[in-house]
């Protein structure tokens, strides 16, 4: 299985020693958190506010925030947490957010977040916001940057769990593992848009560049 978070969705006892009959491989570590804020502030050095879309009904949503507001006083970055499961509140918290200064978006992931990646892009190109996601996806259909893990990479060793399994070993014993390897996608025409000039070791960096 490929979870955001098996143990607080109640999949496995813990990742080390999963028990029951379930492993595989998550979609996150929460410490990438403090790396979409960082990623965020070396794109666009003036945010000085970030709002997190995060949907609070899922155990992902609240860890990850919390691992963002830990490392944004070290950024010089004041965290505003925003549901996305109602697209009505996300377009009225975007917009009253927008009234500010400096601001910029941190999307993690959520089935909500899917749901509603048209209205995001949407809101962040309407208000100017730079904004970085979980997933390329949204890079793809206009937004800013994305850093997440290369699900390809995952797909490549959960076949290697299965082939383990079908010899004989227990999923119980095959530890739940974190993703090791992550693609950065980088929108420069959005970039442009904003009128953010990308330096060259962050392009350096990317996966992906999106003209």
């Amino acid at each position: 299985m490929v979870v955001a978070d098996p143990v607080g969705a109640g999949y496995v006892d813990s990742l080390a020693h999963p028990g029951g009959n379930a492993t595989g491989f998550t979609v996150f570590d929460y410490s990438i958190g403090g790396k979409w804020l960082e990623l965020l502030k070396e794109i666009a050095p003036r945010i000085t506010r970030a709002a997190v879309l995060r949907d609070t009904g899922v155990s992902l949503g609240p860890a990850l925030l919390s691992s963002i507001q830990t490392v944004a006083p070290s950024f010089g970055v004041e965290v505003r947490p925003v549901d996305i499961r109602d697209a009505k509140e996300l377009e009225r918290a975007i917009t009253l957010f927008a009234q500010g200064s400096n601001g910029g978006l941190i999307v993690t992931g959520s089935p909500s977040a899917v749901s509603h990646r048209e209205l995001i892009i949407e809101l962040a190109t309407r208000y100017q916001l730079p904004a970085i996601y979980y997933t390329s996806r949204f890079v793809a259909d206009g937004g800013l940057i994305s850093y997440g893990p290369d699900y390809a990479d995952q797909f490549r060793l959960a076949a290697s769990y299965v082939d383990r399994i079908l010899k004989g070993e227990k999923p119980s014993e095959l530890p739940v593992q974190n993703p090791t390897k992550f693609e950065l996608v980088i929108n420069l025409k959005t970039a442009k848009a904003l009128g953010l000039t990308i330096s060259p070791s962050l392009l350096a960096r990317a996966n992906q560049i999106i003209e």
